[in-house]
């Protein structure tokens, strides 16, 4: 198989920060009517750790809450996510639909998000993903809840031998490094130069990617 691209989902193709605060809002609004939450939305909170496995998720932003109200709670924000995906209030970034047509044509796509199941499945379906996506891979596959682990799994069900990870956050650029794959880092919402300074590559603009994977591979970058 081709050298194979694997994008994150949230921060690197689609834009999450435009559903984050409704979603959000939402399930706390609901935690404050059942009398399981008095204050603001932790919004800047969750900003701050957007990326990391769900679990990590409500165990940060809900510390005091017992594990079962905290399920309750992610139940709660996945359906408000894909509301507000259904009803077309979020976007993917500029030039993704036609970066992901280009790239297509070459390599092999596939997703790798620690996004949930439905959700990831709810912004394929409203955009339309598939038409160049191979396969979505969700972290509710991995017991572990690592990212690493995930892509693995991606690499090892396609038979993907050398290959690019694209990505906003350390996981993503953990993933590579684990994987043996080139790392590109995308500076958009979500991302902390902190977290991509081992990052490979790293872009401003998604259509900048292709040139990136062009010059990896011109240059023998996976010797």
């Amino acid at each position: 198989m081709n050298s194979a691209i694997i994008f994150d989902m949230d921060g690197t193709l689609y834009q999450t920060n435009l559903i984050l605060e409704p979603a959000l809002e939402a399930t706390f609004e609901q935690l404050r009517k059942n009398g399981q939450w008095t204050g603001a939305t932790p919004i800047e909170k969750y900003r701050q750790i957007m990326g990391v496995p769900l679990p990590v998720v409500w165990e940060t932003l809900c510390p005091d809450h017992s594990a079962e109200i905290r399920q309750e709670s992610n139940k709660l924000f996945q359906l408000a996510l894909i509301e507000q995906i259904t009803s077309g209030n979020g976007a993917l970034y500029d030039e993704v639909e036609h970066t992901l047509e280009n790239l297509s044509k070459n390599y092999p796509l596939f997703i790798a998000s620690n996004g949930q199941t439905a959700y990831l499945q709810a912004i394929a379906e409203t955009y339309q993903l598939t038409k160049w996506i191979k396969g979505i891979y969700s972290i509710d596959i991995i017991a572990s809840g690592n990212k690493s682990e995930l892509v693995a799994t991606v690499l090892q069900e396609n038979n993907i031998h050398r290959g690019f990870v694209v990505g906003d956050r350390s996981s993503d650029i953990q993933a590579a490094f684990d994987n043996q794959l080139i790392s590109i880092g995308v500076r958009f919402d979500f991302s902390q130069e902190s977290e991509l300074e081992k990052a490979h590559y790293t872009v401003n603009r998604f259509d900048e990617i292709d040139k990136i994977i062009e010059h990896a591979l011109n240059t023998n970058a996976f010797d």
